[in-house]
């Protein structure tokens, strides 16, 4: 009886793949259903960011924070407005507002009332406890404007939010943290295996290279057959070639002078032109004589 191999040890470089996709993929997805309001949006979005990361491995591994790589495309994917343009796509209707407590709907209903730009600075720093500078790295934003978009957020939280507004203000941004995290934490979230996500982004990646190989085939043909029919409705040059043009002789009689170039192609068909010409003409056999 033949003895079975044992299987190979997963590569290195996927253990730590997984390893990152294992400790951030369900906490990215409730941050992404607060971006977006729509769990299937929620779930393509972590897996989008993840399928990236895996096909930009080398360069994931080598960043300084690679849960923040991911997180800021997952929140990109997320936070697109295309979404709402692809009918038949949960993010084509506005956002489902989950089941819960009265409190939990009305602080989401006034969540997603925010500019996108708000939400995410606001999960930055009130969600995730991040510092305004860090909040600015991650948004591509300035101190100030990362700074403008929370303060501007909180405040429009606070004029909608009855639980926000009766508040001390003082602990607003504690109370706002607390609850986007619990209103999180209570999503249901759906997360696929993390060698089904390596599998889907090798498989990703061949299509998109089998595609530019077809594309490129396609342009090569077109342009082969550009030039075969350019040269098949080619025509001798000599066909257009203008008449050479007759010499005059030379005016002012043996003294010479510049050759006049008779070009009969360049007169024009204008009769008030050829009457000036023939006035001209008369006027110096008058003189002559």
């Amino acid at each position: 009886m033949e003895a079975t191999r044992d299987a190979e040890p997963p590569h290195p470089a996927a253990q730590a793949f997984d390893l990152l996709y294992a400790l951030n993929a369900p906490a990215l997805t409730r941050q992404a259903y607060l971006l977006c309001g729509h769990h299937r949006v929620a779930e393509h979005a972590v897996r989008y960011a993840f399928h990236l990361a895996w096909e930009r491995w080398p360069e994931v591994a080598v960043d300084q924070d690679p849960t923040s790589w991911v997180r800021a495309a997952a929140y990109e994917y997320a936070l697109s407005p295309w979404h709402r343009f692809r009918p038949g796509r949960p993010g084509h209707r506005t956002h489902r507002t989950p089941p819960g407590p009265p409190a939990d709907r009305a602080l989401f209903d006034a969540w997603m009332s925010l500019p996108r730009s708000y939400r995410r600075a606001l999960l930055l720093h009130d969600g995730l406890g991040m510092s305004v500078a860090k909040t600015a790295a991650e948004t591509e934003s300035s101190g100030p404007a990362a700074y403008g978009r929370i303060f501007h957020a909180r405040e429009s939280l606070t004029a909608l939010v009855p639980e926000l507004r009766e508040a001390p203000a003082e602990q607003r941004a504690g109370l706002l943290r607390d609850r986007l995290r619990l209103l999180a934490d209570a999503q249901s979230v759906r997360i696929r295996p993390a060698e089904a996500v390596r599998t889907g982004s090798e498989h990703t990646t061949r299509r998109r290279t089998r595609a530019s190989f077809g594309l490129t085939a396609l342009v090569v043909t077109a342009v082969a057959a550009t030039a075969v029919t350019a040269e098949t409705r080619s025509v001798d040059p000599a066909e257009h070639q203008w008449p050479a043009p007759a010499v005059a002789p030379p005016s002012g009689g043996e003294g010479g002078g510049t050759p006049e170039i008779y070009a009969p192609q360049l007169r024009s068909s204008n009769e008030r032109v050829h009457l000036d010409e023939a006035g001209t003409q008369d006027g110096q056999g008058v003189s002559e004589k």
